[in-house]
């Protein structure tokens, strides 16, 4: 599961978030709106993305779906 990628781009400012959403999106990488990153497809990472997920774009290996909570 590690040798697959998300692609995560910020579309939402962090301005006005909870400490814990912010920390989660510099985390993953992301400091400017429409900045992408590419991440490893981990729990860690998965979990990151699910608590900022109202803020960010998710693609890749069906990531989008998961990320929402609309799948598995």
């Amino acid at each position: 599961m590690s040798d697959r990628q998300i692609k995560v781009t910020l579309v939402r400012s962090l301005h006005g978030q909870l400490a814990s959403i912010a920390a989660s999106a510099r985390g993953l990488g992301l400091r400017r709106i429409r900045q992408s990153v590419t991440v490893k497809d981990t729990p860690e990472n998965r979990g990151m993305i699910q608590a900022a997920v109202h803020l960010l774009e998710v693609e890749g290996h069906g990531a989008a779906t998961r990320a929402a909570g609309k799948g598995v």
